[in-house]
């Protein structure tokens, strides 16, 4: 059989997880390769959630979940300098309006220390408005000192790129459409590109994990979207709103509808929690809007709904279990990191951990000598000082060049987003990198010459650029249509 390429295990998805997957592979011996059927990574639950470094309080103690979240948290706050993660440590509120609510925040302490989770602390009414002052109707919370956010779209970029600096590779638009087998163990993975052969291969598919499962001959899963719902407010509009992250007291089926600031400043309210068939739906609709509002309107009634910047809903892969589903399948040389639906995020780092110890095991792979931890220092222009700014713009004009207002983005920070290890290839993918795009004006003045210089850098024509996914062109020649 023809191979288009070979490696020793091949990991499926470019989610936050997958990516976390490919660099603590690449700290052994062995030839790592992750694929993704998208034209970039963090486009499926990554790219659409609440961005929340978690405590890890919630999860049922002894979970996969509880076990991996709190682990995990412990990681990021290891990592957030080697990998140049965009992190703020913010803390978290769960926060209750009645005395049946403070008896359920006392429970998840208890919970919280159970799994391992440092500072905890009830907070009085008093003392939560010293915390956020704007928030209505408080009886008390819990305070988590360890949680924060993170922009979840970078991290993902940068843990791939660090298995790319330690010899990995990264294969966009390369779908997985079944597996090549021998005496029933895996040896290859069938794509749209050609056959991959392989030794082990790592799911990390997101809410398409129990279909690759399943090519694979593993049944013993299934994943059951479940869509949230959220409202971004643009950075005006958020001042009234809250300094960190705070939680409603939760339900059985969601940690509700919360109220939460981003790494940027930005403050958002969601997400709803609505079970579906579709993998693909991520349509807002009218009706989830307003479950939202009410929800955070119990806390805040007086939402600036008038500075709302955008609307948009995520997908989370629910599992049959219950769990997160860790470990090696029924069917030799196959592993399975799916059902990662909140905490998966904080809990990335840590399953990564977990998988690649298990596989490691298995096969016997050796530790490198050389692993390189850390990524090249890099700091956004927005959070540079003028001396740092006049320093980098004698090194290279481009930098002098402000592309995006509203989030001051230069030229010179698209173009190393396009020439970087996993570079960008599409607006979204410059947008995911360095936020051209994100602000208030959503990138109706920044968007066509960030399509002109991807064009310019990529030696295409600009008729080729996409948006996001490759049915979206952003132009088209001229003539075309008539």
């Amino acid at each position: 059989m023809n191979y288009f390429k070979e490696c020793d295990v091949v990991v499926i998805g470019g989610g936050l997880v997958g990516a976390a997957i490919l660099r603590e592979l690449s700290k052994y011996e062995l030839h790592a390769l992750l694929i993704e059927k998208e034209h970039d990574l963090a486009m499926g639950t990554t790219a659409a959630n609440s961005a929340i470094l978690h405590a890890g309080f919630d999860a049922p103690t002894g979970s996969y979940k509880a076990r991996m979240n709190v682990r995990g948290n412990a990681l990021f706050h290891e990592l957030e300098e080697e990998l140049n993660l965009d992190i703020r440590w913010l803390g978290s509120l769960v926060v209750a309006t009645s005395e049946e609510e403070m008896a359920s925040i006392k429970e998840l302490q208890q919970r919280g220390i159970a799994n391992g989770v440092q500072g905890l602390k009830i907070l009085t009414a008093e003392q939560v408005h010293e915390k956020e002052p704007h928030l209505q109707n408080v009886k008390g919370a819990l305070w988590a000192p360890s949680a924060g956010v993170i922009w979840p779209f970078t991290a993902c970029v940068s843990f791939a790129e660090c298995g790319v600096q330690n010899g990995a590779e990264v294969l966009r638009q390369t779908e997985c459409l079944g597996f090549i087998k021998e005496d029933g163990a895996i040896v290859g993975v069938q794509t749209n590109q050609g056959v991959i052969k392989t030794k082990y291969v790592i799911n990390a598919a997101g809410v398409y994990s129990d279909v690759i499962a399943h090519l694979a001959g593993d049944n013993s899963f299934s994943i059951t979207p479940r869509k949230g719902e959220y409202i971004l407010f643009d950075k005006e509009g958020s001042k009234q709103l809250v300094n960190g992250v705070v939680f409603p007291t939760p339900t059985k089926k969601s940690k509700g509808i919360l109220i939460c600031t981003t790494t940027h400043g930005n403050v958002f309210i969601g997400p709803n929690a609505n079970d579906q068939e579709d993998k693909e739906d991520r349509a807002v609709t009218a009706e989830g809007m307003e479950e939202i509002i009410k929800s955070a309107q119990k806390l805040i009634p007086d939402l600036p709904l008038q500075r709302t910047l955008t609307e948009f809903a995520g997908l989370r892969a629910v599992s049959s279990t219950g769990d997160f589903v860790l470990g090696k399948s029924p069917i030799p040389g196959f592993y399975n990191a799916a059902g990662i639906q909140s905490p998966g995020l904080t809990s990335a780092p840590a399953i990564a951990e977990y998988i690649v110890t298990k596989l490691v095991q298995e096969a016997k792979f050796n530790k490198k000598k050389d692993f390189r931890a850390a990524l090249p220092r890099r700091k956004p222009f927005l959070r540079m000082t003028n001396e740092e700014r006049e320093a980098l713009i004698k090194k290279n004009k481009l930098y002098g060049r402000v592309v995006c207002r509203c989030e001051t983005v230069t030229e010179g920070e698209i173009v190393d987003a396009i020439h970087s290890p996993v570079g960008a290839t599409t607006v979204d993918a410059i947008k995911r990198r360095c936020r051209a795009g994100m602000g208030r004006c959503q990138g109706s003045f920044c968007g066509p010459t960030v399509a002109l210089i991807l064009a310019r850098e990529l030696g295409i024509p600009v008729e080729k650029v996409f948006k996001g996914k490759g049915k979206s062109p952003l132009y088209y020649p001229k003539g075309a249509g008539k």
